[in-house]
């Protein structure tokens, strides 16, 4: 998987956009207006970063060599998943939605119903 089709990727999921909210270095995912996953554009080693809760960071860490969480905020991680690190498409995509999962888990449970029921 290379950043066009991880791009590509990120914006089939449902509701998802993309822009550069800090400077053109990243590009930044977001779901219902919450960031998911961000990808550095200037890293010469492809990677994602995306939110963890604690449990599956650990998981993440010890299975596939991803770095320390980039940051720990309200209860959840931010890992960065290095695709040249045991890191096959299958389980990129499993871990973006494990974000996407975390994101909704924080918006009212009306949203939550009518993103996961269409």
């Amino acid at each position: 998987m290379n950043v066009e089709q991880l791009h590509e990727y990120c914006l089939s999921l449902k509701d998802a956009t993309a822009s550069f909210p800090f400077d053109d270095t990243s590009l930044v995912f977001k779901v219902q207006n919450k960031m998911f996953a961000f990808i550095p554009l200037e890293n010469p080693e492809l990677q994602i970063t995306v939110k963890c809760d604690p449990e599956k960071a650990i998981e993440l860490r010890e299975h596939y060599a991803a770095a320390e969480p980039a940051w720990h905020f309200n209860k959840k991680y931010w890992n960065t998943l290095y695709f040249n690190r045991d890191m096959n498409d299958e389980a990129i995509k499993g871990w973006i939605l494990h974000s996407i999962d975390e994101v909704m888990k924080k918006l009212p449970k009306t949203v939550r119903d009518e993103y996961y029921s269409s």
